[in-house]
């Protein structure tokens, strides 16, 4: 299963001894290590069989197969020769699942998350041909900085490189794409042959009033290699203004901590490369699922929202819920949700209170105003990643873009 403890990344292996070298430079977490290209890895002096490691472990964690990684480093082989062998020897030799093996033979995609993508864009009416352009130019541009605020997007093993490209690809938003200013996923599907309403959602976007004074405890700081798990002394409860105080944030209210988190904190350079902080919100308290999910999927801040506040601005003022009956089992699109997320690897329980809905939030620097929000209508609701870095590259640029933001976000402090 993929992890974003940079020592389970790098497990018993070759790369191990090199622990204290990559943090000394500033590779600190599996994000940004992952995105090491040949000139990086001549720099720290790697020698040839880390330099296949950290290819083999980048792949396997694509994947969420880090379960295999010591047994592939062990073979001594590089990527490109285990990538040969047949699913005969991959299954008998080295003990990988039938379905991994279709997972591991499989190089069109990066992740299994990164597929459904094309499932969440919205219908269109508008054309942003230049805007569009723009973005992709700006992530490409990462792609080729080296040792700047975030280091290079290139790699030089081929099937990387082309899973790298397909990635980005995505992140390119179709001409003609609509920005209402708030998404809720795609249109709910009849449940129960219509016997079964779905919960309404609102059309506005949450005013800045609603979220700038709400209070928020700090459960876990940026993962740095040998922190403790949890915040040892309890901090005082902040506002949350003060997250965005000096810089725009993409806040990420949590239903259960899992796949969304993962696959949104994977792309952890290309936010910092776009200058915008990433926090987490847990809704309530449970020790051991915050453990459980620090830093195994989210190496980032979690806040802990004691008042739901940010879940009930999502709503308009009141908490989204659903019944797991009525909202899962009776709901073909939450199941398929379930489903993508469990393809991942990405462990599920039912621990905790499950019903309340969670969602989304871009947030401009200061007072500026709430950019853009998401609201989970099915569990297990993404937002497209897509349209998210299209925002955060208009934060950086409000006046020199077609897309039309919410007047507050327009008005920069």
């Amino acid at each position: 299963m993929a992890s974003f403890a940079i020592e389970d990344f790098v497990g018993s292996g070759s790369l191990q001894g090199l622990l204290p070298k990559l943090l000394e430079e500033g590779w600190d977490d599996v994000p940004t290590l992952k995105t090491m290209n040949a000139d990086d890895m001549n720099e720290l002096n790697m020698t040839q069989r880390q330099k296949d490691a950290l290819d083999i472990r980048s792949y396997l964690h694509n994947r969420a197969l880090m379960q295999y990684a010591d047994t592939l480093e062990e073979s001594g082989k590089s990527l490109p020769e285990l990538l040969k062998l047949t699913k005969v020897d991959l299954t008998t030799v080295y003990g990988m699942k039938r379905g991994h093996v279709a997972r591991f033979t499989d190089r069109t995609t990066t992740s299994a998350g990164d597929t459904l993508s094309e499932a969440y864009n919205l219908q269109a009416s508008r054309r942003t041909a230049s805007r569009n352009e723009s973005l992709y130019e700006k992530i490409s541009a990462v792609t080729t900085r080296k040792q700047s605020m975030t280091r290079s997007l290139g790699r030089t093993n081929t099937a990387y490189d082309a899973s790298l490209e397909q990635s980005m690809a995505d992140f390119k938003i179709k001409d003609g794409h609509v920005f209402k200013g708030i998404v809720a996923s795609m249109p709910d599907e009849p449940r129960a042959c219509g016997c079964v309403q779905a919960t309404p959602v609102i059309e506005n976007v949450a005013p800045y009033s609603s979220i700038e004074n709400i209070s928020v405890q700090k459960l876990t700081p940026e993962y740095k290699i040998g922190m403790e798990r949890l915040v040892k002394s309890k901090t005082p409860p902040m506002k949350a203004s003060e997250l965005w105080r000096d810089k725009p944030a993409v806040i990420l209210c949590i239903r259960r901590p899992g796949a969304e988190a993962h696959q949104l904190y994977a792309k952890k350079p290309i936010f910092d490369a776009l200058g915008i902080q990433l926090f987490a919100v847990l809704h309530e308290q449970i020790e051991a699922e915050v453990k459980d999910f620090w830093p195994r999927y989210w190496g980032g801040v979690v806040l802990f929202d004691r008042s739901m506040e940010f879940y009930k601005s999502l709503g308009g003022g009141n908490l989204l819920k659903d019944k797991f009956i009525s909202g899962f089992l009776f709901n073909p699109r939450a199941i398929a949700n379930y489903k993508r997320a469990k393809s991942m690897g990405v462990e599920q329980n039912f621990r905790g209170e499950g019903e309340i809905k969670g969602g989304l939030y871009i947030v401009g620097r200061g007072k500026s105003g709430v950019a853009y929000q998401f609201i989970e209508r099915n569990f297990g609701d993404w937002a497209p990643h897509a349209e998210v870095f299209e925002i955060c590259h208009q934060l950086q640029n409000p006046r020199g873009s077609q897309l039309e933001l919410p007047q507050s976000i327009q008005q920069r402090d």
